[in-house]
């Protein structure tokens, strides 16, 4: 599992996202606090505070690099 930090400050941000995840057969899930939610699940990811980064759990190991790719427009360091 690779976990990264992640910036959905905006809709369109959160809309972009959640069709870039869905173009992955692997799980992803978003944690903030004590809740974790799907990160495919777009009413999910609003019941989160976005108002700051939040933590992004990829479950793959083999197609990691191809899937940072994809998301680096929101990975925050």
């Amino acid at each position: 599992m690779k976990s990264v930090k992640i910036s959905l400050n905006s809709i369109d941000k959160v809309k972009a996202f959640v069709n870039e995840v869905t173009k992955f057969s692997t799980d992803f899930d978003l944690v903030s606090g004590r809740y974790v939610i799907d990160a495919k699940s777009i009413m999910g990811i609003f019941s989160l505070d976005l108002s700051k980064p939040i933590d992004l759990n990829i479950h793959n190991e083999e197609s990691v690099d191809s899937i940072l790719n994809a998301l680096a427009p929101y990975i925050v360091e």
